[in-house]
């Protein structure tokens, strides 16, 4: 078994077929589910500003999800390396999308704004510093051809 490799496989059944499927723009709605094995369903559509449904998730609220899913648990890996007892993880997480006259676009970028409870607030200094770390191991960060900035905050 190669460890090197891993692979992924999700299904994606479009649901916005309201009859006459894709005969106008605005004929069809943009709601979807992503589905995988062993796994909750994630109701999907498109950002509301492309006539989706605001109420799920889009493909870039996916795409800003997967970058702060992975700094954390990167971020949480190193810290278990360094002897960082971590108790406490949020983040706010944003991104950008640029739009182009042709109508195809472009995340800018995105920044996360991780927020670390530690059992030892003397460890911060060196907690801090883990994000660079972290940030290199993501693999998420790792994949995209955008900015990704990480920006610690504290409570």
């Amino acid at each position: 078994m190669d460890l090197s490799q891993h692979r992924y496989a999700v299904t994606l059944d479009w649901t916005g077929n309201r009859g006459s499927g894709t005969s106008s723009y605005r004929a069809y709605g943009r709601d979807h589910v992503v589905q995988a094995d062993g796994v909750p369903d994630l109701l999907a559509s498109a950002d509301s500003t492309f006539h989706g449904d605001r109420d799920r998730w889009n493909p870039e609220l996916f795409l800003l999800a997967a970058l702060s899913e992975c700094h954390m648990l990167s971020y949480l890996h190193v810290a278990v390396r360094h002897g960082v007892v971590v108790t406490g993880y949020q983040d706010q997480a944003h991104g950008t999308l640029r739009l182009n006259r042709d109508s195809s676009g472009e995340f800018t970028e995105a920044v996360l704004r991780p927020d670390v409870t530690l059992a030892d607030e003397a460890q911060r200094e060196l907690a801090d510093g883990l994000h660079h770390e972290a940030h290199e191991l993501c693999f998420i960060a790792r994949s995209v051809n955008f900015e990704v900035r990480v920006e610690p905050v504290r409570g």
